[in-house]
This record gives C-alpha cells, structure tokens and sequence, in this order.
C-alpha cells in the first residue's frame, strides 16, 4: 500500500511539474483517497482500492498532458516519454499472411 503511495505521489510530480495548482489538488486527492480506506479490513476491497489506484497511475502516467498558453492564440503541449507511444499504421484491408 505504502508502495503504491509513494508511487502515486511520484507519478503526481513528473505529470503536474511546474503547475502548482495540479500538483496540490492531486496531492490532496491522493491523501484523501488513502486517508477515508485507511481502517479497512476487508482483503477483497483493499485489492480492489489497490487496483484502482494502480489504474489510476497508469492512466496519469500514459494520458495526461500538460498544456501551456504563449500566445492568446497558441498553446504548446509539454510531452513526456510515457505519452510517446509507437503508431501502428492504419490498413483498410488487412495483408493474409
């Protein structure tokens, strides 16, 4: 569990770098979540709360993006390596092997 804080709060900082305001409300929210299943007993749920917080690093982590406005007309995205993915071409007619 402890593991898997540290994590979220890990992953929190490298999304949200340089927006202070992201970065306190997912700090926030990510203490909250951990804080109200603290007392929880129940083995089946904490494996499911784990699953959901793993969920939700992942999808943080592969699908978030940063956005900053120069321009009153611009906007340049901030990209981390995780967000870059391979791109497989598109085939409309599938090639039989």
């Amino acid at each position: 569990v402890l593991k898997l804080f540290k994590l979220l709060h890990r992953t929190r900082q490298e999304v949200f770098k340089n927006d202070t305001r992201a970065l306190e409300a997912a700090r926030q929210k990510i203490n909250e979540e951990f804080r109200n299943n603290k007392d929880e007993t129940s083995e089946e749920k904490i494996n499911e709360l784990l699953k959901i917080a793993s969920d939700v690093e992942v999808i943080l982590r592969t699908s978030v993006i940063q956005a900053v406005h120069t321009d009153s007309d611009k906007i340049v995205l901030i990209t981390r390596k995780d967000l870059l993915q391979d791109n497989t071409p598109y085939l409309d007619k599938p090639t039989k092997k």
